[in-house]
């Protein structure tokens, strides 16, 4: 009889040890495998507001909190702001290979901006992308070299096969065509706020 109940009771603490388990595994591994939608922190979008890449409204989640954030502001010669965006900054080489990738959409006002060393030819691609961007080359002083309205991939495309070269220091990705909309040209200048690098 002894023995039955203690059978009993170490049942029952197992199974309350693996509840216990799942639930904090979940807490901690839920939020790193979410892909919901860019949101970094201190969001200047509209609440419920439409500013996504394919109309979907914004999520809270946020899916580069970890990273550093910068303001990019764009400027024309005479110093007028022409638009600016809150970007992540991808420091890192795991980062700048992810970029956008694992975004499934982009509010209006923010983008990613990838820092390196010194000016130099890069190549960006369009891998695992579902929406489109426009990709903004940037030399060492802050001016605009090159700009690319990179459209979403097809269906069932490799976006390792839609390469968009250019010659900088900087890239920065912002929603498809912000540049037009914006009257950002190549020429014009960039201003990043709140990143030593």
């Amino acid at each position: 009889m002894m023995d039955t109940r203690r059978v009993a009771l170490a049942v029952v603490v197992g199974s309350l040890l693996v509840a216990v388990l799942a639930v904090g595994v979940q807490g901690l591994v839920g939020p790193l495998l979410t892909t919901d939608g860019y949101d970094p922190p201190n969001s200047t979008a509209a609440p419920g507001g439409n500013g996504t890449a394919n109309g979907a409204a914004g999520s809270s989640t946020p899916v580069n909190s970890d990273y550093e954030h910068a303001t990019v502001v764009v400027e024309d010669g005479n110093g007028t702001e022409l638009g600016r965006v809150r970007a992540a900054v991808a420091e890192s080489y795991q980062q700048k290979y992810t970029g956008l990738s694992e975004t499934d959409f982009l509010p209006a006002d923010r983008g990613m901006l990838f820092p390196y060393d010194e000016p130099d030819n890069h190549t960006y691609v369009m891998r695992g992308m579902d929406f489109g961007i426009d990709i903004v080359y940037i030399d060492a002083d802050g001016t605009i070299t090159r700009i690319h309205h990179a459209e979403e991939p097809p269906e069932g495309a490799d976006g390792n096969d839609y390469r968009y070269p250019g010659y900088g220091q900087y890239v920065l990705e912002v929603n498809y065509e912000w540049t037009t909309r914006h009257n950002v040209s190549v020429g014009d200048r960039v201003r990043i706020e709140g990143y030593d690098g």
